[in-house]
């Protein structure tokens, strides 16, 4: 198998003429039992390991190869429905698809923290949103759930304390927090990096740097629990290929920024570089993936938003299996 180093020593000499095509992988797990693959289509910059992954799935063996339109609030019922096989979501996203009982399967972390919470002036905390109007994406996706978690954290009360706003497919609710309509907003990339090249809001904090939540995983990969089981060789590749991407990410992020623009997932080079080079994605070897779980299903476990132990949600939800084998495949 290629080395990491020539790996990379092939992407730097690809330049800009497109992404590296990787020679083939050897099939030491197996023959593959599919070769299709299907990844929820996330234009969100942080998820660039898995938009990014085509060719290095390619390598893998896949051969039929879909990204597939999917709402950020709906992607573990995608998953759980078979209509897609794996995503990446925030950690906290998962852990109520867990509890309801969703055959969806958590197998990795992929990077650390990439939210961050704008506000107005005035308000310096997470303990100061009490009262206030917050902007999401939607309630019950990642930053709905990652923020509740957050405010519980200080003492709020995220159900009553907080009103919640949401986006609607007219208005966006960073925009609504842009013209000064509410009083807070969490964005993943772009918005972020968007809010401050137009000099909007003062960040108040950042998953990525603000403990505890920088001392765990941000975005997880997921997937469908049947195609797992029976797809124990396709699953361990398309791990294998997107942890492969994740350093590429922490490695190349201007090589990799580029294919984010060229492949239709930005019109904005900057902001894609400033994400990429942001994000910590070169701690996937490092941070415990399983301690993840267990602390967010405490967190929403004491706000009321899950009924199912830690225990039984690491139980019920993860495999880390493949995981640990590519730890001692993918060494640096």
């Amino acid at each position: 198998m290629q080395t990491r180093r020539r790996f990379l020593m092939t992407l730097s000499l690809a330049g800009t003429a497109g992404f590296v095509r990787a020679p083939p992988a050897m099939a030491a797990e197996g023959p593959l039992e599919t070769t299709t693959i299907r990844l929820a289509n996330r234009h969100s910059l942080c998820n660039a390991p898995q938009n990014l992954a085509e060719e290095l799935l390619g390598a893998e063996g896949f051969t039929d190869i879909r990204y597939i339109d999917t709402r950020p609030a709906d992607t573990a019922g995608t998953i759980a429905q078979g209509k897609i096989d794996f995503s990446m979501a925030h950690a906290s996203y998962w852990v109520p698809a867990i509890d309801a009982g969703e055959p969806v399967v958590l197998l990795a972390g992929v990077h650390v923290g990439c939210f961050e919470l704008f506000a107005r002036e005035g308000i310096h905390g997470v303990a100061d949103l009490k009262g206030k109007s917050v902007g999401v994406e939607a309630l019950g996706n990642s930053t709905h759930v990652f923020l509740a978690a957050t405010a519980a954290h200080v003492g709020l009360d995220p159900a009553k304390d907080i009103r919640w706003v949401v986006s609607s497919p007219n208005v966006r609710a960073m925009e609504l927090f842009a013209e000064g309509k509410i009083d807070a907003f969490l964005g993943s990339p772009p918005e972020p990096q968007a809010l401050r090249a137009r000099n909007i809001g003062h960040v108040i904090f950042n998953s990525s740097v603000d403990r505890p939540w920088s001392q765990y995983f941000c975005c997880m990969l997921g997937g469908n629990r049947e195609f797992v089981q029976k797809h124990p060789v396709a699953t361990k590749r398309v791990l294998r290929a997107i942890l492969k991407a994740t350093d590429l990410c922490a490695s190349e992020p201007a090589s990799m920024a580029r294919q984010m623009v060229e492949r239709g997932f930005t019109d904005h080079y900057d902001y894609a570089v400033q994400a990429l080079s942001e994000v910590p994605y070169d701690r996937w070897r490092e941070y415990d993936a399983e301690d993840t779980m267990r602390f967010y299903s405490l967190r929403l476990h004491e706000i009321g938003m899950i009924k199912s132990s830690p225990q039984k949600i690491i139980a019920d939800g993860t495999d880390w299996r493949f995981l640990d084998e590519l730890k001692r495949e993918l060494k640096t």
